[in-house]
């Protein structure tokens, strides 16, 4: 893409846009010098002065009009950094040559440099056209320099936006196999056992799974909506375990509207069933808890059981959890599991208050 095809971030195109700068600058300059003249002489100068200074405001447009061709012909704005400074200043010597020669050439052909008795020497004009082509050539890539930063940071942004998707999509992508694959575990073993149940078991299914598909097509969800999935999954697990799960809830109502990832909290209870409560001869508790403290809310699974030190407890279900905290919320949010007591497990997620819930 040619520089001239870009646009700023206002949407403009920027050759439309360097010629309305380039118009305005050189015209604001000419205009400058005849209110310093006049201010200076109290008095209107003669007319070869606003001659000289209109003329040289117009080779200062042609010559900046021809640098910024060559700058873009030779691509020069996409060179190393320290090549741009060798032609910035290699451009400022050469062009401000060439504008103090085309004035020159002008003012010999016209006249205008015996009839005025302070007419600036040769070396002086070079001197003032340096220091103007200096100046045009800072602005002009100070400008391009901002303006190609500020696209990096854009296409970064982008980028960072889209490989986080990407991470969630591919997270959520394992999480509702391996959810369902659980879920079908328990149903089988209800089959021969009380074909009945089992039955049930599956519209359960059916409902968790219609709730969950809803859940997934989200970023986050509310934990009232996690809620219903969870005690979905637990009447199921329920036909299953029978009076070897009980279940409490502390659920403070103004976080009901605290959004969470979706399936985040399913996860931490279908891990405290398969780890502890289903390890359990006489069955156990699993107390769900939420709560606020500071500025952040935590929730909280308990269950009757122990970590396993001798295997990975780190499975699936708690790096998807501590994946997604951290691609949601950064380090705002964390996650941790603990052996609270001697036979009670505690999976903790701390994630930054909404803002709805902070009302």
């Amino acid at each position: 893409m040619k520089p001239e095809t870009l646009h700023n971030s206002n949407g403009i195109n920027d050759k439309r846009l360097f010629m309305i700068v380039q118009v305005s600058g050189w015209l604001g300059y000419f205009l400058l010098n005849c209110v310093l003249d006049f201010s200076q002489t109290r008095r209107i100068a003669p007319a070869f002065f606003y001659i000289n200074i209109f003329l040289e405001s117009a080779i200062g447009f042609f010559v900046t009009n021809r640098l910024r061709k060559r700058i873009i012909r030779q691509k020069i704005l996409s060179k190393p950094f320290s090549v741009q400074i060798l032609q910035l200043l290699y451009q400022t010597v050469a062009y401000s040559l060439l504008s103090s020669i085309l004035q020159s050439i002008i003012f010999i052909a016209t006249g205008y440099h015996t009839k005025n008795a302070i007419a600036p020497s040769w070396m002086a004009q070079w001197v003032t056209d340096a220091f103007l082509i200096l100046a045009w050539n800072l602005l002009y890539f100070s400008y391009h320099y901002v303006q190609k930063s500020n696209r990096e940071a854009l296409g970064k942004a982008q980028l960072e936006s889209t490989v986080k998707d990407l991470e969630l999509n591919t997270i959520k992508a394992h999480i509702n196999p391996h959810f369902i694959f659980n879920a079908l575990n328990s149903i089988r073993a209800l089959v021969e056992e009380d074909p009945q149940r089992a039955r049930l078991a599956i519209t359960e299914l059916s409902s968790l799974l219609r709730s969950s598909m809803q859940a997934e097509k989200r970023k986050t969800t509310t934990l009232k909506d996690e809620l219903k999935i969870v005690n979905d999954y637990l009447a199921l697990e329920s036909i299953r375990f029978e009076n070897r799960l009980r279940v409490q809830s502390h659920i403070e109502d103004d976080l009901l509207s605290q959004e969470i990832p979706p399936m985040s909290l399913q996860t931490l209870v279908e891990n405290a069933i398969k780890h502890g409560i289903s390890k359990q001869i006489s069955g156990g508790e699993i107390e769900i808890l939420a709560f606020r403290k500071l500025e952040n809310c935590y929730i909280q699974v308990k269950n009757t059981g122990r970590i396993e030190v001798n295997k990975d407890s780190d499975g699936f279900g708690v790096k998807s959890t501590i994946d997604r905290l951290a691609l949601l919320f950064g380090e705002r949010a964390s996650f941790s599991l603990v052996q609270n007591a001697e036979n009670q497990v505690s999976a903790t997620m701390k994630l930054p208050l909404s803002v709805n819930t902070q009302l």
